[in-house]
């Protein structure tokens, strides 16, 4: 006799899903909204009512923490976080479509040796990299966390792209030959505008890492005029120990513009990520 298979019912799954994502949302909510609450308080209310609501609202943590430094981390952080995303989505898209036009093995093989890249860790490129930026005299300038930046995100989002761009109709590229267009033309005018999901994608994902990035901004800079958020909030909550809710108030400011990108491009991104996922 056989076995009968148990299956689960679609409205039972239906919910064990989202009672999940309710319990991630609320694992992901509930440290930002603590450290929102306490970015009001003062040193006294965030060690006698850490789970409180402010009793007495104290806007001017904010003041305080962009006057004294948060202001020169996020002049850096957005020149390094703009320059790093405009070179990772010029370099990565026209390789992407490079990759796209070799027909054949050799097509493969050049896509294969981009993903070859990845297995290369960060961590293990840290030294060298420090040595050679350092001998090009580009260890206090912007440029030591800009290349390797793009270079270290350079893969996976050729992938993401080349991914998207397989899936666009030939006829189309084919279409535009005839009528004598050339390859730029055809990258700029077809596939660029058809890419914009692919390409939001690639954008949250770029901004997300620039931004987030600690250690290279750490080690491959030797100027302190240049830190970045992640190091200029370590060095800001060594100098201002007993007061946190300045620390948090500038933790929260650092996390303004990921929020706003994010909510402008949501669906893009999402329609983007699934289509690269499954075309290819």
């Amino acid at each position: 006799m056989k076995k009968k298979e148990t299956v689960i019912p679609r409205s039972i799954s239906g919910k064990i899903i989202f009672l999940f994502c309710i319990l991630l949302s609320v694992i992901i909510i509930y440290p930002l909204t603590w450290i929102i609450m306490s970015s009001f308080k003062d040193y006294m209310s965030i060690y006698q009512d850490v789970w409180g609501l402010p009793g007495e609202w104290h806007f001017e943590n904010y003041v305080r923490a962009w006057t004294r430094g948060i202001s020169q981390y996020f002049v850096n952080s957005i020149i390094v976080t703009v320059a790093t995303l405009v070179g990772e989505l010029f370099m990565a898209s026209t390789l992407a479509f490079g990759i796209t036009q070799l027909r054949g093995k050799i097509g493969y093989v050049a896509f294969l040796l981009v993903m070859v890249c990845l297995l290369l860790s960060p961590q293990v490129c840290v030294l060298p990299l420090f040595m050679l930026l350092r001998s090009v005299g580009l260890n206090k300038t912007y440029l030591a966390m800009i290349l390797p930046y793009i270079a270290f995100r350079l893969p996976m989002s050729v992938m993401l792209i080349r991914s998207f761009f397989v899936g666009i109709s030939k006829e189309m590229e084919e279409a535009a030959i005839i009528d004598g267009a050339s390859l730029w033309q055809i990258f700029s005018k077809i596939y660029v505008p058809l890419s914009k999901p692919i390409l939001s994608t690639v954008t949250i994902m770029t901004i997300y890492y620039a931004w987030n990035e600690f250690l290279f901004a750490t080690i491959l800079v030797d100027s302190s005029s240049l830190r970045t958020i992640p190091v200029g909030l370590m060095v800001f909550r060594d100098g201002l120990m007993t007061e946190w809710g300045v620390v948090m108030a500038g933790m929260v400011i650092s996390c303004i513009p990921l929020i706003i990108v994010y909510l402008s491009m949501s669906r893009n991104f999402i329609r983007g990520l699934t289509a690269g996922a499954v075309k290819g």
